[in-house]
């Protein structure tokens, strides 16, 4: 059965939990100069237009799909969630989010998010049931949480990418940085246990789940892998392994990156990752199948629209949408 999203909130939540951002802006959406997308078998055709949405956001991050078939996305820096609507319409969907950055809904319709202003990991709405989750772990605060996804237990897998590196050469900040958790991977149980699942990786950021969710993907910004782990029945994970290797993988100023940042999959297994070198898809072994250039280097990505066919893609401050013959995984908003 097709994952039924938002069910108690539905009218309600359009009706009344939507603000309407300076009379209803409607975004010009509009293809981007000659940019379009190469053949990747069984996932898009030659040639597909890649759409600006809309540019100038502040922090885009976190899309998500709504049952009408809008996506919300995050503006961590202008603390807030944004609403796209299937006409191009934007509004805002919640202000005031503690800088939201990943989100995930759960099966009740309730809203997680990890929040970047006073780190932590909590559901964001609807406003009655807004409550922190975890805020660190073993008495110190978390670094940057990044990215969530909910399985259909009820868990929640989250990444902290811990304190952001300084670039070579900077001035020393003026006070010591805050002693806060290492880089790891996160899970809350259905019974809101906070259990650290991995602590190895240089900096976790994206994170998601196969359909059949045995499998645990997290992209590592630093690393030339996409890494994979099998789930446990109790929610823990086994070994990490290698599972696709990335293009782009390279030496800068903070230290060795891939750019690899948020993740989604499709209803074949397909993963998307995006990072500096475009979105890159994979198969569900690992294999690549191609890269996606976009104008700007993506941040995140999710599919929405009739039939989750439309790859929505946000980052450096502008939304794109691209028609694709794959179509998204329908047990989860992501």
């Amino acid at each position: 059965m097709r994952y039924q999203l938002l069910k108690p909130l539905s009218a309600a939540l359009i009706a009344a939990g939507l603000t309407l951002a300076a009379a209803d802006i409607t975004a010009q959406t509009a293809s981007v100069g000659a940019a379009v997308t190469p053949a990747i078998a069984g996932v898009v055709a030659a040639g597909t237009a890649i759409e600006l949405i809309k540019e100038g956001f502040n922090g885009t991050e976190g899309p998500l799909v709504l049952q009408d078939g809008s996506f919300i996305f995050t503006e961590t820096t202008a603390n807030r969630i944004t609403r796209i609507a299937p006409d191009g319409s934007i509004s805002t969907f919640l202000d005031n989010s503690n800088g939201s950055n990943g989100l995930g809904f759960g099966a009740n319709g309730d809203l997680y998010a990890v929040q970047v202003l006073k780190p932590r990991v909590g559901i964001v709405y609807p406003a009655e049931h807004a409550r922190t989750l975890a805020d660190g772990f073993e008495g110190k605060p978390f670094g940057r949480p990044n990215d969530l996804v909910v399985d259909r237990k009820g868990g929640v897998y989250f990444t902290d990418s811990g304190a952001p590196p300084r670039p070579a050469g900077s001035p020393a900040p003026a006070e010591p940085p805050r002693d806060v958790a290492k880089p790891a991977v996160y899970y809350i149980t259905p019974a809101g246990q906070l259990q650290r699942l991995a602590a190895d990786i240089e900096r976790p950021n994206g994170i998601q789940l196969s359909p059949d969710e045995k499998v645990l993907y997290v992209a590592n910004t630093a690393g030339e892998y996409v890494l994979a782990y099998d789930i446990q029945a109790d929610g823990s994970i086994g070994p990490r392994r290698n599972f696709a290797k990335l293009a782009g993988w390279r030496q800068t100023e903070t230290g060795s990156s891939s750019g690899a940042d948020g993740l989604a999959v499709d209803a074949s297994g397909r993963l998307y990752v995006a990072s500096t070198a475009g979105i890159q898809v994979f198969s569900s072994k690992g294999e690549a199948l191609g890269i996606i250039a976009l104008p700007k280097a993506p941040q995140n990505l999710a599919f929405a629209g009739p039939g989750k066919k439309t790859l929505y893609v946000v980052g450096r401050g502008s939304a794109y949408k691209i028609a694709l013959q794959a179509e998204g995984y329908g047990g989860r908003a992501k």
